[in-house]
C-alpha cells in the first residue's frame, strides 16, 4: 500500500470536481504546494458522503490537508440536507437593534451550529464571518453582511467567532478592507472603491481592527481597487496585506486569497501569475477553486516566496476535536435546542432549501 505523503501544508488551496476523489485528484492533492481542499456544492449529496469524502481527502496526505467551505448562512451555505439552514447575517443584524443582548447570543449560537455540524463531517474551516458593511450598494454582499454599523458588525462578528471556537473551528473574517461599498461584483468585474483610507478607517476597517485585535485566525482580501491607497487590489497589495493589516492592525492570521479565478483578479495576469502576485503581495495561501486544469500549472510552475510563518500559521486553521466526538454531541437535547434558536432567526425565503449563491465566495 502506497504510504501517504509526509510534508508540510503547501500555500496552495484547490477544490475537487465531484463526489469521491478521483486518481488524477488524488496526485493534485499529494503535490507538496497543496495545503488545502474547498468543498461546494458540487461536492454535497448527504451528511454521510462529504463525511466520506473529507475521509478521503484526510488520508491522501500527512499531516492532513486542510478542507474549507464556504457556509456562512442565508445565500451562502454550500450543504443544505441534514444540517441546520443557517440565517443570513442580516437577521443577527436586525436583533441587534431592538436586543444588543439577544443579538449577540444568537450570533454566538449561530457560530456553535455551524462549526459543530461541519466540524462532525471532518470540515476544518468555513470561510466566514462577512465584516462587510452593508451600504445598500453590493447585491453580491446585502444580507450577507450584519448591516452598515461597523461597531454593531464588530460586536456580532465577535460573538459568532466565539460560537466557531466553541464549535472547534477558527474564524475568517472577510472581504479585507470591505467590500461593500462597490456595487461590482468582483466574481464578474474588478470593482474600484475610489474612498479615502481615512474614510476607510473610519467605517470599513473598524470590524477588522477590532477582530485583529481580539485575535482573528485568518482574513481574506477582497479583489477590489481602492486607487487613493494602491493601485493593486487589496489581494495583490503589499500596502493593504503588509504595511496596513499586518503592520498597522497587528494582524498575525493566514491571509487567504479570493478566489484566483474570479474576474477581479484578472488584472494580475495568468493563473500562475495570480498566484505569483499573491503571495508576493503577502497572502499565505492562494484559492483556485474550479478550474483543476489551471491548477496544475499552477502547481507545476509557481515558486512560492519563503514563508517561514506558513506551518504556523495553518496549524491554527485545523479544526479542534475528532469528527466522530462532535457527532455525538450534535445529537445530545442541549444542541438540539440551539438548533432551534437558530432555525427561528431564518427568514421565509431561506426555508428548507431555498435560494443559495452557486460557487461564490
Amino acid at each position: 500500500m502506497t504510504q501517504p505523503l509526509n510534508s508540510a501544508r503547501g500555500p496552495v488551496m484547490v477544490g475537487v470536481d465531484g463526489l469521491t476523489l478521483t486518481e488524477a485528484e488524488r496526485q493534485r492533492l499529494r503535490h507538496p504546494l497543496v495545503g488545502g481542499v474547498i468543498l461546494f456544492r458540487r461536492n454535497f449529496t448527504s451528511v454521510a458522503q462529504v463525511t466520506a469524502l473529507c475521509a478521503e481527502i484526510r488520508a491522501v496526505r500527512t499531516p492532513a490537508l486542510l478542507i474549507a467551505v464556504d457556509h456562512e448562512g442565508g445565500r451562502v451555505q454550500r450543504f443544505l440536507q441534514g444540517f441546520t439552514r443557517l440565517p443570513p447575517m442580516q437577521a443577527l443584524g436586525a436583533l441587534w437593534r431592538t436586543d444588543p443582548v439577544q443579538g449577540m447570543q444568537q450570533a454566538e449560537n449561530v457560530g456553535y451550529v455551524l462549526a459543530a455540524e461541519l466540524r462532525a463531517c471532518g470540515i476544518d474551516l468555513s470561510f466566514t464571518p462577512v465584516l462587510d458593511l452593508d451600504w445598500a450598494k453590493s447585491a453580491i454582499i446585502g444580507d450577507r453582511s450584519f448591516g452598515r454599523d461597523p461597531v454593531a458588525v464588530a460586536a456580532l462578528a465577535l460573538a459568532l467567532r466565539q460560537g466557531l471556537q466553541r464549535g472547534g473551528m477558527a474564524c475568517c473574517g472577510k472581504h479585507f478592507p470591505g467590500h461593500g461599498w462597490v456595487a461590482a461584483d468582483s466574481h464578474l468585474a474588478l470593482p474600484v472603491d475610489e474612498r479615502s483610507l481615512a474614510d476607510l478607517r473610519c467605517e470599513d476597517l473598524l470590524p477588522f481592527a477590532r477582530l485583529s485585535a481580539a485575535g482573528m485566525e485568518s482574513v481574506m482580501p477582497a479583489h477590489v481597487v481602492y486607487p487613493q491607497v494602491d493601485a493593486q487590489p487589496a489581494g495583490f497589495s503589499r500596502v493593504w496585506l503588509q504595511d496596513i493589516l499586518r503592520g498597522q492592525l497587528g494582524f498575525d492570521g493566514v491571509i487567504f486569497s479570493d478566489d484566483l479565478g474570479m474576474e477581479g483578479a484578472a488584472q494580475a495576469g495568468g493563473f500562475v501569475e495570480r498566484g505569483r502576485a499573491a503571495l508576493a503581495a503577502g497572502c499565505d495561501m492562494v484559492l483556485l477553486c474550479n478550474r483543476p486544469d489551471m491548477a496544475d500549472q499552477l502547481l507545476a510552475e509557481l515558486t512560492p516566496p519563503a514563508n517561514d510563518a506558513l506551518s504556523r500559521r495553518l496549524a491554527r486553521m485545523q479544526g479542534r476535536g475528532e469528527s466522530s466526538d462532535w457527532q455525538s454531541l450534535i445529537r445530545s437535547d442541549a444542541f438540539a435546542r440551539c438548533r432551534q434558536d437558530v432555525s427561528r432567526l431564518v427568514p421565509a425565503q431561506y426555508a428548507a432549501t431555498g435560494p443559495a449563491v452557486g460557487e461564490a465566495s
